[in-house]
């Protein structure tokens, strides 16, 4: 017990200070002998008894070595020519060969582990010499000419004067699988074989960076999934090559250093602010480097014990289930291997549950090497939650059936130039597994969506969300290239409450915009459970400005009538969307261009509606009721059983009559403005 307890006072010492490469080196076994990145003898001799029980693990096995079987009479060919601008104009053959070549090597390295059968080795070093002989493992679109125009996320070094790009994160990727090869084909592989592969790994990930980080944007970006992908890259390069260069612990030390200082920007409920589809990127490739460096330093230097990690490891990718914001995704994330290591270094049940009923079955070499753990799952007893740290909540009554909604809402601030859109107050509806209230997401990448202009695209402005806007003001931004930042644009969510039968999320997005027209602005949002969707806006501006709240279906149909919006999809799902207002409200549809810098590309048309009024008063208040239903029919008898009203006192009320049953919203007067009951 007093050996765990002094382990654990050791790791938690280092993960709060800098490590220097004594330390690392102080903490390596004395001899290394691969393979031992992942696993030794005896850790593949548990993966092949796994295989020999495990119906889902023999089951990866077979599909690898049938497709190992391919690769081995698969011909190595020269690699196409790349266009100068592959985010305006290429097939993609270029970066798909190389995705190839690296999964192809990797693969045939892990069999001859698993077999060893010589033959399989020797075609890996064929695909992974054909990778050593290009002269940069960079895409072509993180290169000076198309990069240096990017607007530079949080904390980049140096301000905005970034002019070296010569290691990005697939360098640090290919990186890894290159180190794989080496450790795994190192007892196969000659001395001028092993010498290219080494060549390779000095010269495309650690020489460009090593003593140099400090000319890396993404090096102190802390708060950008690049900075602990291109780290995992350098440092698990690092930790391949140390039997033949021990001097590398330096390189591995910076990389501890630097990823560990990346987890601190961790929320302490596990949200990422960059959204979870770049969460799920960043922590699956640095989980690569947490994991062989805890596994080759028998833990003493573990940052899979970070607080951040072990306090919430799967949360945001369970909890936030639904929550498209951003350049991220709303759907299920995290590899199954990602989330097998994150559950097995943490004990987590609920990201066991995750793991066993969300995602599917594990397909990779690495579901081989951290099979599922075996934790006891733990079904969430509080399906809602707010995300503080980011101020994203989420609104549901449970995980499982798809007859219940989720409301997914979004505050916080305008502070990512990098993945971030202009979406404060922004919410999604999600019922019978899709989005009818969507966010547009993203989309295929151009050149100039990083640049300044990213603002003035549709997926990106305040334009293309769910958001409240008088006289078309749109939200502004805290950062531009070559300019000093500028804080405060947004807000956080100022209460969220939830029970089992009513959740609650209200904020103030007011300062998300210049102040022009918009005076004040105050959403709430309301899930009566298990369907009923009421947002209220209270908006302040001049009397005579013109109100809008627009919305973005995320189904095929849209029938606007005199009183509602009809949306429906096409397996006979619909919601019907009611808004209320004292003042006379006009029900619009339309239809937004949109057209990336990307050549042989067409106009896309984005629906979208809105509820329209021109302000009487200095504050409006504009409810919306959304809500299954059957037909139209229905949504004819249900538009006659909702009213509002507002009190003397300045108490806001709104009812609803619901399959039967009577619903009532009440809404209090305070300082601030109104507060639900």
């Amino acid at each position: 017990m007093r050996l765990l307890l002094v382990l654990f006072i050791f790791q938690c010492t280092f993960l709060n200070a800098q490590v220097t490469k004594q330390h690392m080196a102080e903490a390596l076994p004395e001899t290394l002998k691969h393979p031992y990145l992942f696993f030794n003898e005896q850790g593949k001799t548990n993966i092949l008894s796994r295989i020999g029980k495990d119906p889902e693990s023999k089951k990866i096995f077979d599909r690898l070595v049938v497709e190992a079987n391919r690769m081995m009479y698969a011909p190595i060919e020269k690699f196409p020519p790349q266009t100068d601008h592959p985010r305006y104009d290429s097939d993609g053959k270029f970066d798909q060969q190389m995705g190839t070549y690296a999964y192809s090597a990797e693969t045939l390295a892990f069999l001859y582990q698993l077999t060893g059968e010589k033959t399989y080795a020797l075609k890996a070093f064929e695909f992974a010499n054909a990778l050593a002989e290009l002269p940069t493992w960079m895409i072509k679109a993180h290169q000076f000419n198309v990069i240096y125009d990017r607007v530079w996320p949080w904390n980049a070094l140096l301000r905005d004067d970034q002019v070296v790009f010569n290691y990005d994160i697939r360098s640090a990727s290919i990186g890894i699988e290159m180190a794989l090869v080496y450790d795994w084909c190192y007892n196969a592989f000659d001395k001028r074989q092993r010498d290219r592969i080494r060549n390779a790994l000095y010269e495309k990930v650690i020489l460009p960076v090593r003593n140099n980080y400090d000319y890396q944007w993404w090096a102190t970006s802390y708060k950008c999934n690049w900075c602990g992908i291109c780290f995992s890259g350098l440092g698990v390069a690092s930790l391949a090559l140390l039997t033949e260069d021990n001097s590398l612990t330096d390189v591995v030390a910076e990389s501890y250093n630097r990823i560990g200082l990346l987890l601190n920007e961790f929320g302490d409920d596990g949200a990422w602010k960059e959204g979870r589809g770049y969460w799920s990127y960043g922590m699956g490739e640095t989980i690569y480097f947490m994991e062989s460096l805890r596994n080759i330093t028998n833990g003493k230097f573990n940052l899979l014990a970070h607080k951040r990690i072990q306090k919430a490891p799967v949360d945001f990718a369970l909890y936030g289930l639904t929550g498209a914001f951003g350049d991220g995704n709303g759907n299920p994330v995290g590899t199954t291997f990602l989330i097998n290591k994150l559950v097995e270094q943490t004990s987590n049940g609920e990201g066991a549950w995750y793991r066993n009923h969300v995602l599917k079955e594990g397909t990779s070499i690495f579901d081989l090497i951290w099979p599922r753990a075996n934790v006891k799952e733990l079904l969430p007893s509080v399906p809602s939650k707010l995300f503080k740290s980011i101020d994203w909540a989420f609104m549901r009554s449970d995980f499982n059936n798809p007859d219940n909604v989720t409301i997914a809402c979004k505050a916080g601030f305008n502070d990512d130039p990098h993945h971030g859109h202009l979406d404060i107050g922004q919410f999604i509806v999600y019922w019978q597994n899709k989005y009818f209230i969507k966010d547009l997401g993203t989309f295929d990448y151009d050149e100039q969506y990083f640049t300044g202009a990213r603002w003035d695209y549709l997926y990106a402005s305040s334009k293309g969300h769910n958001l409240i806007s008088v006289n078309g003001e749109q939200q502004r931004i805290e950062k531009r290239k070559d300019e000093p930042w500028k804080q405060g644009f947004g807000c956080k969510i100022l209460d969220f409450r939830t029970s089992g039968s009513r959740d609650y999320t209200l904020m103030d997005p007011s300062k998300a915009y210049p102040g022009e027209f918009l005076k004040k602005w105050r959403r709430h949002i309301v899930l009566e459970k298990p369907n009923i969707t009421l947002v209220l806006d209270e908006v302040s501006c001049l009397p005579g400005s013109e109100i809008e709240a627009r919305l973005f279906p995320g189904v095929e149909n849209i029938e606007t009538k005199k009183d509602y919006t009809l949306l429906s999809d096409n397996q006979n799902n619909a919601m019907a969307v009611f808004p209320l207002c004292s003042e006379k409200i006009a029900i619009e549809k339309g239809l937004l261009p949109f057209l990336p810098v990307k050549k042989d590309k067409n106009v896309e048309w984005v629906p979208f509606f809105s509820s329209k009024v021109i302000a009487k008063n200095s504050t409006t208040l504009l409810a919306t009721i959304i809500v299954p239903v059957k037909n139209s029919d229905e949504s004819d008898r249900l538009e006659r059983n909702i009213t509002s009203t507002q009190l003397n006192d300045g108490t806001f009320r709104v009812s609803v009559k619901y399959k039967n049953k009577s619903y009532t919203f009440i809404f209090h007067k305070t300082a601030d403005g109104l507060v639900l009951d």
